[in-house]
């Protein structure tokens, strides 16, 4: 017998739904079982990122590929549109990768919309407050989401800890010098494609830290399965690796775009890559800067520490523009920094700050071995921060120096942000490779 899950069934937050009443607005859940409320909601989702309104087949496909996930909205019962919410979010338990290769599960947040007709009247605070207390009670140990508006969620505890780069490659000068691969590359069709890209992620997110667990809407959206954009869809152009020994270990998605005037110069657009081993990545991207009549190649959100960048003749010749792509909030001090690996011993108290009440206090953390205990302690400080310096430090990307540097931890005993450091470092950059 099948179990609604908790977080599907948890009632709306009553703080925010009181506040929400008060202004003559109602907060409440919609049941994804109904097609007609949920395309309402999903509509309203559209319009709110200025996206194309959708056509029957995204939909159906969104009808099916999103019921799992929590969804509320905000109806106003005076607007001439009473069936429409004019505010959504929705939210799941995700998976999220952390140093030393472990799991923690994270209350994911997407969709967060206000419609423009009723900008200012704090719906935006009441839905964030409102993800985040239910999260706290269902015991979550953090928040994260994905981030439109950077200016909007540093006032509810989050931070940026895991950063993306766009790429801009001229091939001209970016000749390969990377190592040869042992394996092969091979064109495949979509479906052989689709079929073995969760497989392949799953592989890769077990060790990359910031990676979440995707759901199959995602991947029926990369690869044009489901889609309105029909033109994107037949230009896209799926290539796998294959070692030495014929085992899948890299997948890569494109297209290619232009050619005009001048059919030599053509961009070649990155719409995925993963890879299992350095060998893999290695094939893939000579492929990738090796395509004839391509003079340009646009990669998005991709690693900020890309190796790509060591393996051409001039480095010059790869653009680089880094921007804050995954953020964090934590909602349970302990229990999040004892569900991570860490890379060196520390003894240190820091005290918390949370304006919002969730997880403030002063910590005692040790790390042996590569994990840590924590527990309150009345002991004086070494260093205290916000909630949201250490939401920013938690995956290992941010340093703690650089944010003493700026201002933003104070460092009260000489030495403890280089500590600090020290253990929380993770040896890639964290990094999440789509949007969500």
């Amino acid at each position: 017998m099948s179990t609604t899950p908790a977080y599907l069934t948890a009632p709306v937050d009553p703080a925010s739904a009181a506040a929400l009443a008060s202004r003559g607005l109602r907060l409440d859940l919609v049941d994804t079982a109904d097609p007609v409320a949920f395309t309402a909601w999903l509509r309203a989702d559209h319009r709110g990122f200025h996206a194309a309104e959708a056509g029957d087949e995204i939909i159906a496909a969104s009808l099916a590929g999103y019921a799992y996930r929590r969804t509320t909205g905000v109806w106003d019962e005076s607007a001439r549109d009473t069936a429409s919410p004019v505010a959504t979010v929705n939210s799941w338990p995700a998976h999220m990768t952390v140093p030393g290769e472990r799991q923690v599960e994270a209350w994911a947040i997407s969709s967060v919309t206000v419609a423009p007709t009723h900008r200012r009247k704090g719906i935006a605070r009441a839905l964030l407050e409102a993800e985040l207390r239910t999260a706290a009670g269902l015991g979550m140990p953090l928040a994260t989401l994905t981030v439109s508006e950077s200016t909007i969620y540093g006032r509810f505890g989050f931070a940026p800890a895991a950063f993306a780069n766009e790429l801009t490659i001229d091939t001209h000068r970016a000749s390969w010098t990377g190592p040869s691969s042992k394996g092969r590359v091979h064109f495949v069709g979509m479906p052989e494609f689709r079929a073995e890209l969760p497989i392949l992620h799953e592989r890769v997110r077990a060790t990359g830290v910031g990676q979440l667990d995707a759901w199959g809407l995602r991947w029926d959206d990369l690869t044009g399965i489901v889609t309105d954009d029909k033109d994107r869809a037949k230009n896209l152009r799926a290539i796998r690796y294959d070692d030495a020994e014929g085992s899948l270990r890299g997948l890569a998605l494109y297209r290619v775009s232009g050619g005009e005037p001048d059919f030599a110069a053509h961009t070649l657009t990155l719409e995925y890559l993963a890879s299992e081993t350095d060998d893999a990545y290695a094939a893939l991207w000579r492929y990738l800067l090796e395509v004839d009549l391509v003079s340009t190649i646009k990669a998005y959100d991709r690693p900020v520490d890309e190796p790509v960048v060591w393996q051409v003749a001039d480095m010059r010749a790869v653009k680089q523009a880094p921007y804050d792509h995954l953020w964090t909030r934590i909602l349970d001090v302990p229990a999040a920094l004892t569900a991570r690996g860490y890379a060196a011993q520390l003894s240190t108290v820091i005290d918390v700050t949370d304006d919002l009440g969730f997880t403030p206090g002063r910590f005692a953390v040790t790390i042996v071995d590569g994990s840590a205990t924590v527990e309150r302690t009345d002991a004086a400080a070494t260093l205290a921060l916000s909630i949201n310096e250490l939401s920013a430090l938690y995956l290992g990307g941010v340093s703690a120096s650089a944010l003493v540097a700026a201002g933003r931890i104070d460092e009260r005993e000489h030495g403890a942000a280089a500590a600090l450091d020290l253990a929380f470092r993770s040896a890639r950059a964290p990094w999440l490779s789509f949007w969500f």
